[in-house]
């Protein structure tokens, strides 16, 4: 088995779980600097906070994160070590326009990420860059209702236009928000809106969703114009659905579920609403512009690649009785006895990345890109300092098994792979450090004492050698 000689290796983190100094450079808040570990985070990232003040007793992790901030040199160079072509990283949108309706941006913010991408390339590191992942100034939440009103479009334009401008020639790799279909089940922190009780939860949900989606096609046609190079990607978090049974009632129920993800990238890839959701939408009472100009621009601008997260598949039944769930992950779903589970209570399944890669593939006939893909675990270091993690190897080595044979057996086109996250990072579901995914171990613990230093897990050599290889080895 074979993947091209092009492709991408690599690892991903986020700026709002990597690399904390939220206070430095004329940096503004944002959403996720306000939401704490702890037995409140799960309510909060649906939910959102009742206004932007600290609270006694609790931690932020986003606001310390792993220091990459102060550490990205080293991280990027180890990064190099393993022998990444690829490292995607997300911009703090806050770091840029501190409180995000600015016209001019934070010259301190342009410069630090001007550094970031100079180093990859340095490596020869391709950075893909994610414009908008899970973070929302927070001035544009109090002040405008983030991305229920429709002058978010133009914010995230005039950001998006500082970067492509200023970056033009370091990043052509741009993903415009990361796992947009995260609205759906952890609104706040997907997108900073705040829904109040007695509105219409979808229509809020679907109002900010097609303000995204505008802004997503608008930003695809900035992109080109600025330079015809950029490859834009949008990114679902993915996995197949499974029914429960194979009666006709649980078949169905998988198809309705796998809908919900692949609305999104039917407007995104297709440049169209399908009519499935046209449907829903007329039931529902949900009312969305969809004038002329905005049906031309959808369709004119889609995205040139499909990223996309994948950790596990779901199983559904369409009998409410049973109801054995697991919620390791932000998506609820039944136990699957076929399946082992982590620590965290994340099902396992690698030939559900295979399936999902063709479902995608076969629906879209557009490159894939696998964006995240990880183990979250607890890791122990020994006496002697090392980290064996050899749970993790396997993980992985099975899922990139199956990557490989939806490459060579399927003809899927696949762009590359990057892991998340290469290095120890502040978990975006529980807050955790412990919840560790790196092949470089960050001494630091949940309540963000430690001295921070970096060392490399029995993994880093394993995935040094996969991407020396190609995949050959495993």
């Amino acid at each position: 088995m074979s993947l091209p000689t092009n492709f991408l290796w690599g690892g991903a983190t986020a700026a709002n779980q990597t690399e904390g100094a939220f206070d430095k450079a004329s940096r503004g808040r944002s959403n996720m600097d306000f939401v704490p570990s702890g037995p409140l985070r799960d309510e909060i990232i649906v939910n959102g906070v009742a206004d932007f003040t600290d609270q006694s007793g609790l931690y932020y992790p986003s606001r310390k994160a792993i220091d990459m901030y102060h550490h990205y040199e080293e991280d990027i160079a180890l990064f190099a070590e393993m022998g990444f072509s690829v490292y995607r990283l997300s911009i703090s949108w806050s770091r840029i326009f501190p409180n995000g309706d600015e016209k001019e941006p934070n010259e301190e913010g342009l410069k630090f990420y001007q550094q970031v991408f100079e180093t990859c390339q340095n490596y020869n590191i391709e950075p893909l860059v994610t414009i908008s992942h899970f973070e929302c100034p927070a001035h544009l939440i109090e002040h405008y209702g983030s991305w229920a009103n429709k002058k978010m479009i133009d914010f995230y334009l005039n950001y998006c236009n500082t970067l492509f401008t200023r970056f033009k020639g370091l990043v052509k790799y741009w993903i415009t928000f990361n796992e947009i279909n995260m609205i759906l089940h952890a609104p706040y922190m997907a997108t900073g809106i705040r829904i109040a009780d007695e509105e219409n939860k979808n229509q809020a949900i679907y109002q900010a969703a097609h303000h995204q989606l505008i802004a997503s096609a608008k930003a695809t046609k900035l992109a080109k114009e600025i330079d015809s190079n950029n490859q834009i990607g949008c990114m679902l978090a993915a996995g197949d659905t499974y029914g429960y049974t194979c009666a006709p009632e649980d078949v169905w129920a998988a198809k309705l579920a796998d809908r919900e993800n692949y609305f999104f990238t039917d407007v995104q890839v297709r440049g169209y609403y399908p009519s499935y959701f046209k449907k829903r939408l007329e039931r529902e009472k949900i009312e969305l512009d969809f004038s002329e100009n905005v049906l031309d621009l959808l369709s004119n601008h889609t995205v040139d690649f499909i990223g996309f997260s994948y950790y596990s598949s779901s199983l559904i039944s369409a009998d409410p009785a049973i109801q054995e769930t697991t919620e390791g992950n932000l998506f609820p779903t039944l136990n699957n006895p076929y399946l082992k589970s982590s620590e965290w209570g994340w099902l396992i399944d690698p030939l559900g990345l295979r399936i999902t890669m063709n479902s995608l593939y076969d629906r879209y006939q557009k490159p894939l890109f696998i964006v995240e893909n990880g183990l979250g675990a607890n890791d122990v270091v020994e006496p002697d300092g090392m980290i064996n993690d050899d749970y993790r190897i396997d993980y992985l080595r099975e899922h990139i098994k199956m990557m490989i044979a939806a490459v060579d057996e399927d003809g899927v086109d696949l762009m590359g792979y990057t892991s998340w996250g290469p290095i120890d990072l502040v978990s975006a579901s529980s807050g955790e450090l412990s919840k560790r995914y790196g092949f470089i171990y960050v001494d630091q613990n949940n309540e963000g004492t430690g001295s921070n230093e970096r060392k490399k897990k029995k993994s880093f050599e394993w995935y040094k050698q996969v991407i020396k290889t190609n995949g050959a080895v495993l």
